[in-house]
């Protein structure tokens, strides 16, 4: 009997997981058939096969959104935002989880209010201030927007990391003479490595999707990144279909690889993030 439940249970499981897999890879096998056909075929017929395989889109794609350049402006953007969010966010959330501080209940809403709060309610302050200063269509002032977008998140998620580790070996490091920077750095650090590679995934992951604040912020062409030169290449009269699918996949393919081949790392930092509040 209880084999019987067994065996119903685990077809159960599979069943459902099949669905969510339908659910998940339908879209993106979609944009691949479509990325293939000729704009005509697509609007007759979204779900055939592309009779004949167009790989000309690809091409059309490559060259109309510029992506040999806003690729670049892309992997900057993330790259940089990646680097100041990871180093600050960790040194804060060392600071936050070894330190006893009255209000931390305070600090907690603030980091949740600026984590959940939308980017719409300072985005026009935040363009007069930086076109004051200078910094529309200056690359790096993006990547500081999202440092700043992301870094509540981040601190939260890496104080727990912090909070998950013995004490007894910070004590034993000193006692060995470390200074308190050698402790961080050298002991604390490679502990929560998990953590901060998710960290970096997320906010990775964030900000090369990311689209107001790039386009806003950023309105030269030279400077905009992969996401807005595919937002562009939608006409207002016509679009061509095809190369927008191609576009699309060319995109996506760089994210959906990354996250294929980190996924064991991310599960287990996103798993490690919760055993400790």
């Amino acid at each position: 009997m209880r084999l019987v439940e067994s065996r119903a249970t685990l077809t159960i499981s599979y069943l459902v997981l099949a669905i969510f897999a339908f659910i998940a890879l339908f879209p993106i096998a979609l944009l691949l058939l479509n990325s293939l056909k000729p704009a005509a075929q697509i609007v007759q017929n979204p779900l055939g096969l592309p009779q004949p395989i167009r790989w000309q889109n690809f091409v059309n794609a490559w060259n109309h959104a510029k992506f040999s350049k806003t690729f670049v402006n892309s992997l900057f953007v993330s790259g940089t935002t990646i680097v100041l969010v990871c180093s600050t966010s960790s040194l804060t959330a060392y600071v936050l989880a070894r330190k006893k501080i009255k209000s931390w209940k305070i600090f907690t809403f603030y980091l949740l209010a600026t984590t959940t709060a939308p980017i719409q309610l300072y985005l026009f302050p935040l363009y007069f201030g930086f076109a004051k200063l200078g910094l529309i269509n200056n690359i790096f002032g993006v990547a500081l927007i999202y440092t700043a977008l992301f870094s509540p998140f981040a601190v939260m998620l890496l104080r727990t990391y912090f909070l998950a580790v013995p004490k007894e070996l910070e004590e034993a490091a000193i006692v060995d003479g470390a200074t308190s920077w050698q402790v961080f750095s050298k002991v604390m650090l490679p502990i929560v490595s998990p953590g901060i590679l998710t960290v970096a995934l997320i906010i990775g992951l964030n900000s090369w999707n990311e689209f107001l604040i790039a386009t806003t912020f950023l309105q030269k062409a030279d400077n905009v990144t992969a996401v807005i030169a595919f937002y562009l290449l939608s006409g207002q009269y016509s679009s061509d279909w095809g190369e927008i699918m191609a576009a699309a996949l060319i995109i996506v393919i760089p994210v959906v690889a990354l996250f294929v081949f980190m996924q064991k790392r991310f599960i287990e930092g996103m798993a490690g993030g919760s055993v400790k509040g």
